[in-house]
């Protein structure tokens, strides 16, 4: 599959050494990390030599002796049968967490082989406890592996075309000729997810019913990472917050209650259960904001957020969404769309862009904005709507309140640029860069 930030691997493995640090690719599990090193020491590299410090045992404890990397890469070519040769190899380390000193030997990489290409790659590095160890700061780079976007899936689904005229420019009078036809995909796409062996599977086969058995395996692999790397007494805890975050998102309201967990919840005992699953990239964090002034980052409230889950795809498999009644919009669908529909441009908001993403509510008021952002010294707020209903009270007061240039409209509507408020069809969120 064609992955957007394959570019950005492209870039880092041709920079000048003076440059370039050893890369991590961090994100959840099954997310693409090793098929991307796989791909680029396959197609930019002579070479590509392979760690998996989970499977490989002999070199576990290879750097627990020193970190003289000259003997380190001796040891590695020895078990590979394969030369280091700098310039030329890719080295990949799969699963670094369970290496003992792993993420700290990438320090004396870059000090002393600093043009050897060093990837690593490890699917719970923010949250698994090494041992006298420490992380290697300012000494290493960062990318992360986010599941498929809508874009992506199109380009899968061998739909390049359409891919590519949402991407490159295309006016919108001729976009919006397809209209109807990108509204389907999408509602595909809210099924199938961004997994790529999700995708995948849907690609090959087109049967739903595969593709959720796909999900469900996912979801319960997930789940057995639960019992197996965070503290035990938390384990439980993380559970309830894990399988509440759909139905949380179905409400009207969608701010986390810790009470819909357990009537005796408070925020003290969950709160480490909470970044857990942040930390492994299982579920995502939008904090409230609550002023009219900017940095936005100085009037968050912290006791107030919103969770998501990775991936769209599986938020519909744990709500038990079933393929029937997203194609025929069965009631169940029409009242769980708002929440399919934020998960959806969250996931595309993750993308695109850095930032930090909050939802906006002031006190002593109603109102509520679903994203919120700064860009460019300005407010940016963002309304989603799942269907062409433009009524936007909140946006307006929003607007007001930071006095916004320009506004964001996600909905199924077609484009229109007004004097603020920019509305995007939701299958165009790729482009909201564009109009910026």
């Amino acid at each position: 599959m064609k992955r957007t930030v394959f570019s950005r691997l492209l870039e880092w493995c041709q920079r000048n050494p003076q440059h370039r640090k050893p890369l991590i690719l961090e994100g959840a599990r099954q997310t693409g990390k090793t098929w991307l090193a796989r791909e680029l020491g396959r197609t930019a590299f002579e070479s590509f030599i392979e760690v998996n410090f989970e499977t490989d045992d002999d070199l576990q404890g290879i750097f627990e002796q020193n970190f003289d990397i000259e003997r380190i890469l001796l040891a590695i070519q020895q078990a590979k049968g394969k030369p280091v040769v700098k310039g030329k190899t890719l080295l990949f380390f799969d699963e670094i967490q369970y290496a003992r000193r792993g993420l700290l030997s990438l320090k004396y990489f870059y000090d002393q082989v600093p043009d050897l290409h060093v990837i690593a790659a490890g699917s719970l590095l923010g949250v698994i406890d090494h041992a006298n160890d420490s992380f290697p700061v300012g000494k290493v780079e960062f990318v992360s592996v986010y599941p498929l976007s809508f874009i992506e899936f199109l380009e899968a689904d061998g739909k390049e075309g359409m891919a590519a005229m949402l991407q490159e420019g295309s006016n919108w009078d001729t976009i919006t000729v397809f209209h109807d036809r990108l509204s389907g995909w999408l509602r595909e796409y809210y099924y199938v997810g961004g997994m790529p062996e999700v995708v995948k599977t849907y690609v090959e086969t087109k049967d739903y019913s595969q593709v959720r058995t796909i999900q469900n395996q996912l979801l319960k692999s997930f789940e057995k990472d639960f019992s197996k790397h965070p503290p035990k007494e938390i384990v439980k805890r993380m559970q309830l917050v894990w399988s509440s975050v759909p139905s949380q998102l179905a409400k009207e309201n969608k701010k986390f209650v810790y009470t819909a967990l357990r009537s005796s919840a408070r925020a003290r005992d969950f709160e480490t259960s909470i970044q857990w699953l942040c930390d492994a990239g299982m579920i995502y964090k939008v904090i409230r904001c609550h002023g009219n002034e900017l940095p936005l980052g100085a009037f968050a409230d912290h006791e107030a957020f919103k969770l998501y889950l990775l991936d769209i795809g599986l938020l519909g498999a744990m709500s038990g969404l079933d393929a029937r009644s997203m194609v025929q919009g069965s009631e169940f669908f029409k009242q769980y769309k708002g929440a399919l529909t934020e998960q959806f441009v969250l996931q595309e908001l993750k993308l695109l862009s850095e930032s930090q993403l909050y939802y906006w509510s002031p006190d002593a008021s109603v109102a509520e904005v679903d994203f919120l952002m700064q860009e460019n010294g300005k407010a940016l707020p963002i309304e989603v709507k799942a269907e062409r209903n433009l009524r936007a009270k909140s946006l307006a007061e929003c607007i007001k309140r930071y006095q916004c240039p320009t506004a964001i409209r996600f909905s199924m509507s077609e484009y229109n640029r007004g004097t603020t408020v920019v509305d995007i069809p939701l299958y165009a969120v790729s482009r909201m860069e564009n109009e910026l």
